[in-house]
């Protein structure tokens, strides 16, 4: 724990273990609600000084931090193949995307601007400023152990605010070592906080505090809608990126080995464990069955395996749960009528009996009622649904509660347009399996969240907007 500038130890531990091996690579000390309000009263305290620090001084803090993370990128990389297996070709991806959330956000803090507002009597002036809002909460899932908390770290340091992180128990040595990178630089005591231990008592703790002024959370949509609830009691700003349900279309008229290798990097990076992951693959009947024959050889030819080996594209699950999902959604849609065409099992036998892997699967005939088509899957499965006219696949694709993120492939212009309009999510890749980028806004609408993250839209979430009225003589 890392506590107004101070490493704390505790009696309790988290021992985070390799899914890939079973391996124990580290410990962790936990802290419950005592050393949670030890936090917030530290960021409150150090808030007033920070806030107030000129924007040159401020930015140098971040400055440094990219920095840091240059010189350790390797170590950083390892680590966080280590603690959640992603294979190394992901985490690198990952370092790279934390380096540049820390480097947009020094530069964006230096254009967080206000306006003059003309008045409608001759003898008022009226300007609007943007402050600091005060201490943030940040708590951040396994997937991106590292890139999720500097996306909500950076930004809020950037605009003045102090932080409290709580990262998931799952991984969080890679918060520890961005934590000692903090304590290395000289972040001034209370600026930076990092607890970890009892999901129910830290963040009870951070619902409940008054000092606590927003909340940043990645995760489940189920637990979003918990602490959406629980903010209203002190009125919370919060800020939530939660669950996702990608559709996946290809159109008669789409270049399929473009969209081929699309599903590759979409559905099966960071073996399907991210929110933006492709859910669904819609197909034209036109071309369902070729593309089928052509994907199915493009991920036969994945390999699995630990993540830290160069030749490997995917990674183990993070956990025996993770595992069970699978099994449970691969067997409810082989029950309702679908096919596997490729995969559909754990992988055993030799090194896989130490980890959670579960082989890179592709469901043919995929039908509404299935499991699969409206629960998130989080994991190497997905259905091939076939369609036959536009219609009816914008219609199969925003019915559902999700969202976040969507795909499509097509080389029609007009149907670009008419569909990434209609399409009903926060963020549209046409053509593109990869729409995400540090200068440009991240999030979802209906349950897939509030708020967003990236671009310049990322730093307002955390300033505060005062009106200025002032009378004077004439």
């Amino acid at each position: 724990m890392y506590i107004n500038g101070e490493w704390i130890k505790t009696n309790g531990t988290i021992e985070v273990y390799n899914p890939a091996t079973g391996e124990l690579v580290d410990q962790v000390y936990t802290v419950g609600i005592h050393e949670t309000r030890d936090a917030i009263d530290a960021a409150k305290g150090a808030f007033k000084e920070w806030s107030q620090l000129p924007v040159d001084i401020r930015v140098n803090y971040l400055h440094k931090t990219v920095e840091k993370l240059k010189e350790q990128r390797e170590q950083l990389e390892t680590l966080i193949t280590e603690e959640m297996g992603k294979s190394i070709h992901n985490a690198r991806y990952e370092v790279q995307s934390t380096i540049s959330f820390f480097q947009w956000f020094a530069e964006e803090a230096r254009r967080v601007y206000g306006r003059i507002i003309p008045a409608s009597a001759q003898n008022k002036r009226i300007n609007v400023t943007k402050q600091p809002l005060g201490v943030v909460g940040a708590i951040t899932p396994w997937n991106f152990p590292l890139s999720m908390a500097a996306r909500k770290l950076a930004p809020a340091l950037a605009a003045g605010c102090t932080v409290i992180l709580k990262p998931s128990k799952e991984a969080p040595l890679s918060s520890v070592a961005l934590y000692k990178i903090f304590d290395e630089i000289g972040f001034p005591k209370g600026v930076v906080n990092l607890v970890m231990g009892n999901s129910d008592k830290i963040v009870g703790t951070l619902m409940e505090s008054k000092d606590v002024r927003k909340i940043s959370f990645t995760g489940s949509t189920e637990v979003g809608k918990k602490l959406i609830r629980q903010s209203a009691d002190s009125v919370k700003r919060v800020s939530m990126e939660l669950g996702g349900h990608a559709p996946f279309i290809v159109f008669e008229d789409a270049d399929i080995d473009l969209a081929i290798d699309g599903v590759i990097s979409s559905k099966f990076a960071s073996s399907g464990q991210q929110c933006v992951c492709t859910n669904r693959i819609y197909i034209h009947d036109s071309i369902y069955d070729d593309f089928a024959v052509k994907l199915k050889e493009k991920v036969s030819q994945l390999s699995v395996g630990n993540g830290i080996n160069e030749s490997n594209h995917i990674g183990p699950l993070i956990n025996e749960g993770a595992i069970d999902k699978m099994d449970e959604q691969v067997e409810d849609a082989l029950s309702k009528g679908a096919s596997v065409l490729f995969g559909g099992k754990r992988l055993t036998g030799g090194e896989y009996d130490k980890g959670f892997f579960y082989c890179p699967t592709l469901l043919l005939n995929g039908k509404e009622g299935m499991k699969i088509l409206h629960e998130e899957t989080f994991g190497p499965v997905a259905p091939l649904i076939r369609f036959s006219s536009e219609e009816e696949v914008l219609q199969r694709a925003n019915e559902i509660e999700y969202g976040l993120a969507s795909y499509f492939y097509t080389n029609d212009l007009s149907r670009m347009y008419r569909v990434s309009e209609k399409l009903e999510y926060g963020m549209v890749g046409i053509n593109d399996a990869a729409p995400f980028s540090v200068q440009a806004p991240f999030g979802g609408i209906k349950e897939s969240g509030l708020g967003r993250e990236g671009g310049s839209e990322g730093i307002e979430d955390y300033l505060n907007v005062k009106m200025t009225s002032t009378r004077i003589q004439m």
